[in-house]
């Protein structure tokens, strides 16, 4: 499982799609989320603006990443 930073959390679902590579584009990701191929943390999320925060897992086709803060912004 990859490892995605983010700077500050929450972050919302399909800009995190983005930020992880696993959407090509802000659009693709939105269309990945409302066909319920995203799962947040093992229970599909249908909703794009989904609020993320460190310790998420986000699955995508197989493929997980997990959020991560840096150390020195964590609350």
């Amino acid at each position: 499982m990859n490892v995605v930073a983010i700077r500050e959390e929450p972050i919302e679902l399909y800009k995190l799609l983005k930020l992880a590579n696993m959407a090509a584009s802000g659009g693709e990701a939105k269309m990945f989320i409302g066909e319920g191929l995203v799962k947040v943390n093992g229970v599909v999320e249908t909703r794009k603006r989904k609020k993320i925060v460190g310790g998420d897992i986000i699955d995508l086709d197989g493929e997980q990443v997990q959020v991560s803060l840096p150390e020195n912004t964590a609350k």
